[in-house]
């Protein structure tokens, strides 16, 4: 071994010394016949996979090359994975897939598969184009196709390969929900016979979101379920520097029911095409999972700045090398006369200079150059748009669909009955948004055959069906990748987190998956989703921090995510209604939080009052009472110019009779209701704070990282220069019983804070 750390140099220099050692056979077979005996990989194809894996062994050399000078931003190497080219190969290249950061062999292979080009005419080598692809994204250009400089991904949208930030297996979720929505989707994107492929390392085995997509498609087969998916396990052994103990792996994966074991040795490049297609062929035909398990060695250590002498012994680093997968590659061709040692290593110097041109040129592309240019993938909200959905989905309920509209309700539509409650108005919505999308599904645990646990969505599974409405599994990851999943297919999910509380279990398949694939896609790629949630607090005969969580801070701070609080049924639809719609137009991301306290809430001011119903709006209606998305809606109290209250969810009632109590003191309020918690209403905030000079502010959260501190300080930039106070919640969970009330905000609170700011 040349040195002790495995360096691009000696790296290069022991490929060369391997090959030129190799002895030729002597014959010269045709290109169609099969590199070894027994396998299916013909001599031509290994060529060409050859070259996909040179490409990708030169991509990871040139990463190094241009971090060496500060112009290279991402040193994460495929270098001993070059395998999984001959998994690309074995698979379809209409074939959706999700790539680990390992799987530079794929995607060059995928692009070679696919015969990707340039739009420059004078270019026209795929593997050319793909190593620029790279290449742009190593050195965070803004001509990158698929992140346009926002990170070093593989994806980009004709290759079919969807982009994944994730070093924890966290894609394979989203991978489960879109093998999900190939096998029931009936306006997928994906041929009908497709499959989705998503690859891994092994140390992912060991985390929970691996775990539990494993499980929910074992869950799946079990149950009798249809799941066109492939998960590659690309095993090096290792996580950055912890081993997985012999035999891990492997047993970790044959243990999972419902999951069809293939393995191979990753590195021998016949037995994983081999193994990759009988696999892939053993999917597509029985339309269920596999999981393919390939062993792999990982060179160059696991980054740039990774010192493998720290953690490894200078004969385990050995072992690896005389393991490289291109020296495996060279000598079974070799071997099998399908080349000679002078062709391969001029072809792998061929490869080089191409690939350190490309690096070199890559050098002067722009980069992004300002904050709009970043952001501009997040959000992009198209506020025309979504009205016009709306009011074509009206438009069709109230004319040709009008029938099925009745049929829906037996007979006895939302509008023609009396007022309705919170819960009752988001069943009638929910219904409408099923009529009106075809591709709509509702989903979750027990929201099917019990209704849900509040009866929010009773009868739905009955008006249309299990394959629309339907149970799943008790787990919220899995809930959200499925749903993730589903988007990518065509669909539009509507999965329900049953509390609160039980979304912390899953919330990186919000901030780490949902909101990060239109701005790593540049919008190429959408996962449009409305997840509803129960939750806040003041459930009276129900307590405990489990049931009544009052924290939506990592909620608030997911960049691009739309967080909806209906407090009463006149919004509860609208607002519904605009999720929906900008899930549809624009790929949004949406979290729906229904306050749970409030779903059959009926009066206001006093028992019999029927105050906080409200009735149901006709389809012809639907259009002028559109509650755009980021706008609040004010109450004026008296002559409401002496406060204002600013205010959401459990809070909006209370403001409200703490605002006629004081109108009857001689001062007027404007209780403003936010009702969109991100993005805050922040125009509608200044302008109704303004217009008394004292703020109130009600907030149900807690004081520390709660929704008031985002208030005050949109009041801030917003230029306000009034009175402020600010009543919230304690920094505590919510207790079981009535000691809930020392902890949450209530109406003595509010009365006490308005009269403090009312005496200055």
């Amino acid at each position: 071994m040349l040195g002790r750390v495995t360096t691009p140099q000696n790296l290069d220099e022991r490929f060369r010394d391997a090959v030129s050692a190799l002895q030729p056979s002597g014959r010269r077979p045709a290109p169609d016949e099969p590199v070894r005996d027994g396998s299916a990989l013909t001599a031509l194809r290994a060529r060409e996979l050859f070259d996909a894996q040179l490409t990708s062994r030169h991509l990871d050399l040139a990463a190094r090359w241009l971090r060496s000078f500060n112009e290279g931003f991402y040193t994460i190497g495929s270098s001993g994975h070059e395998g999984n080219a001959a998994v690309a190969a074995a698979l379809r290249p209409d074939d959706p897939a999700l790539l680990h950061y390992r799987s530079g062999g794929f995607y060059c292979a995928r692009a070679l598969q696919a015969g990707v080009d340039s739009d420059d005419d004078s270019r026209k080598d795929p593997l050319v184009e793909a190593a620029r692809d790279v290449l742009r994204g190593v050195v965070a250009a803004a001509t990158e196709p698929i992140a346009g400089g926002r990170h070093k991904v593989f994806g980009r949208a004709d290759l079919r390969i969807i982009p994944t930030t994730s070093t924890i297996a966290s894609h394979l979720p989203r991978a489960v929900g879109l093998a999900f929505g190939i096998a029931r989707g009936k306006q997928t994107p994906w041929p009908a016979d497709a499959l989705a492929v998503a690859s891994f390392g092994d140390a992912s085995v060991n985390h929970a979101t691996a775990a539990a997509a494993f499980n929910t498609a074992g869950w799946f087969d079990h149950a009798g379920q249809r799941l066109p998916l492939l998960l590659v396990c690309e095993d090096n052994g290792y996580g950055i520097s912890v081993p997985s103990p012999d035999g891990w792996v492997a047993a970790t994966l044959r243990a999972r029911p419902g999951l069809r074991y293939f393995a191979a040795d990753g590195c021998d490049l016949a037995a994983t095409y081999d193994a990759a297609r009988e696999a892939a062929d053993w999917v597509r035909e029985q339309r269920r999972p596999a999981v393919l398990h390939l062993t792999m060695v990982r060179l160059m250590g696991h980054a740039g700045a990774d010192a493998e002498v720290a953690y490894r012994t200078a004969d385990e680093i050995a072992r690896d090398l005389e393991r490289d997968p291109l020296v495996g590659t060279a000598r079974l061709l070799v071997a099998s006369g399908n080349a000679t040692v002078d062709e391969l290593i001029t072809r792998y110097d061929e490869v080089g200079w191409q690939v350190r041109k490309v690096a070199e040129e890559v050098l002067n592309e722009p980069k992004l150059a300002a904050l709009g240019e970043i952001v501009a993938p997040l959000a992009p909200r198209r506020p025309l748009r979504t009205a016009r959905v709306i009011a074509d989905a009206g438009s069709r309920a109230a004319g040709p669909g009008s029938a099925a509209r009745a049929q829906a309700f037996g007979g006895r539509l939302p509008e023609q009955g009396g007022p309705l409650t919170l819960a009752q108005t988001i069943n009638a919505t929910l219904t409408d948004a099923l009529l009106a999308t075809p591709g709509a599904i509702l989903f979750g645990q027990d929201v099917a055959a019990k209704g849900g646990v509040y009866g929010v969505t009773k009868n739905l599974r009955d008006r249309f069906g299990a394959d629309r409405v339907f149970d799943t599994l008790l787990d919220e990851t899995s809930i959200l990748g499925l749903g993730l999943g589903a988007g990518l297919a065509g669909m539009l999910p509507v999965p329900e987190i049953q509390y609160l509380a039980y979304l912390h279990n899953a919330e990186d398949q919000l901030r780490g998956e949902a909101a990060t694939l239109g701005f790593f896609s540049q919008q190429a790629f959408r996962n449009p989703l409305v997840v509803r949630v129960a939750g806040l607090a003041y459930q009276q005969s129900f307590g405990g921090h489990f049931h009544n969580d009052n924290s939506v801070a990592v909620l608030r701070d997911v960049p691009g995510l739309v967080l909806a609080v209906p407090a009463r049924a006149a919004d509860a639809a609208p607002m519904l209604r605009a999720c929906l719609a900008a899930a549809a137009a624009d790929g949004s991301v949406c979290v729906y939080l229904e306050p749970i306290a409030l779903y059959h809430t009926r009066d206001l001011y006093e028992p019999g009052d029927n105050e906080w119903l409200a009735p149901y709006a006709g389809p012809k209606e639907w259009a002028s009472g559109h509650a755009p998305i980021g706008r609040a809606r004010t109450y004026p109290v008296g002559a409401a110019d002496n406060l204002t209250i600013l205010t959401f969810g459990n809070g909006v009632p209370m403001s409200l009779r703490v605002a006629a109590r004081l109108a009857e003191q001689g001062y007027g309020s404007r209780v403003v209701d936010l009702r969109w918690l991100s993005p805050l209403p922040t125009a509608d905030l200044v302008r109704e704070a303004s217009a008394t000079g004292r703020v109130l502010i009600v907030d149900e959260t807690r004081r520390s990282g709660g929704v008031g501190e985002g208030i005050l300080a949109a009041l801030v930039d917003g230029g306000f220069v009034g009175a402020v106070r600010r009543i919230a919640s304690a920094d505590s969970l919510v207790p079981l019983g009535p000691a809930a009330q020392q902890v949450l905000i209530g109406e003595d609170a509010i009365t006490q804070g308005a009269h403090a700011l009312l005496a200055r």
